[in-house]
């Protein structure tokens, strides 16, 4: 008798796992219903669907793509790390992306859309090896040093970016490349985005390797893992995610800082089951974020980067003030 219960029990803890998630899935597809129908353009009017299939549907798929893979680009670069606050926006990567992309429209103006993202996803990839020689070199590695030199790098970067906008009568180009809007992104124009499904596949595959690598160099090599290759590969994955959402819909800052933490707190930090909730809790706060911006002021928008800021900026507090409790 006392076997079956505890067979029973087993059972209940297991699924309970799986509804939970199955819950967080229906809530997905709620919020995503909800931005296909939240919107100035009335659907219902005369040409409405073949406007909801050139705006409304690529936006939404954008909100889905670009909120889980910068949510787990963001959880990459805090296992490499080993800093919870630590992602993209705090560590120069999404400057080190704008300066590519406003080299490359310098260099081959009126370039298509896919050669400005491998200049993006090729400086981002430079940027971010340049932030992490540079961190070797930091003797003291507390969990406030390792963003200060991110951002202090990303400043750099961003100012070079801002000169060279200057130089070139590009500026106003470049402050809507880092506005972080979705209004822009229609039919035709955000389809690379699908790229990062690739990616994230592969993160998925190797998550039990980042899991290792994020203890240390020493633990990595002692169960013999080759901890430069999976150090590389993260790079690699965090630059091209930075890339091509900087190119199609701009920075969004802070995102891959909140959600990880956020999933965190709640959940642990069991990678493997993890990544999934990482993924659905990005797509929520893009999503639920895009919708406060679209009618707020309606019939204008605010930029998602905006809403992200300020919500990124109240939980980046919250974690110092809750680490220096701890």
């Amino acid at each position: 008798m006392t076997d079956v219960k505890t067979r029973s029990g087993i059972r209940g803890r297991s699924a309970a796992p799986k509804r939970a998630l199955a819950i967080g899935i229906i809530l997905t597809i709620g919020l995503v219903t909800a931005s296909l129908f939240v919107g100035v353009y009335d659907i219902s009017a005369e040409g409405g669907a073949e406007m909801f299939f050139i705006t409304r549907v690529p936006r939404t798929i954008a909100l889905v793509l670009a909120g889980a893979a910068m949510s787990i680009a963001g959880l990459v670069m805090q296992l490499m790390t080993q800093n919870r606050f630590v992602e993209p926006s705090t560590t120069g990567t999404t400057e080190w992306a704008g300066l590519g992309l406003l080299t490359t429209m310098i260099l081959f103006p009126g370039s298509p859309i896919l050669v400005r993202m491998i200049g993006a996803i090729i400086f981002a990839f430079v940027g971010t090896i340049v932030f992490f020689m540079f961190l070797r070199r930091v003797t003291l590695k507390s969990s406030l040093i390792v963003p200060i030199v991110g951002i202090m790098l990303g400043a750099v970067v961003g100012a070079f970016s801002t000169f060279l906008a200057l130089q070139t009568d590009m500026l106003q180009n470049l402050g809507i490349w880092f506005a972080g809007s979705f209004t822009t992104v229609v039919r035709g124009r955000y389809e690379l985005l699908w790229i990062v499904i690739v990616l994230l596949i592969i993160v998925f595959l190797i998550a039990d390797r980042f899991t290792v690598a994020g203890l240390g160099k020493d633990v990595a090599t002692n169960v013999g893992l080759n901890y430069g290759a999976i150090i590389f590969t993260g790079i690699s994955i965090v630059a091209a995610v930075t890339g091509v959402v900087t190119v199609v819909i701009g920075a969004l800052p802070f995102l891959g800082l909140i959600v990880p933490n956020v999933v965190s707190l709640f959940r642990g930090d069991n990678l493997r089951t993890n990544l999934p909730w990482v993924a659905l809790v990005g797509i929520w706060v893009v999503t639920v974020s895009d919708i406060i911006g679209r009618t707020i002021i309606m019939p204008f928008e605010v930029p998602v980067s905006l809403i992200l800021g300020v919500l990124g900026a109240i939980v980046f507090v919250f974690l110092l003030v809750r680490q220096r409790r701890g």
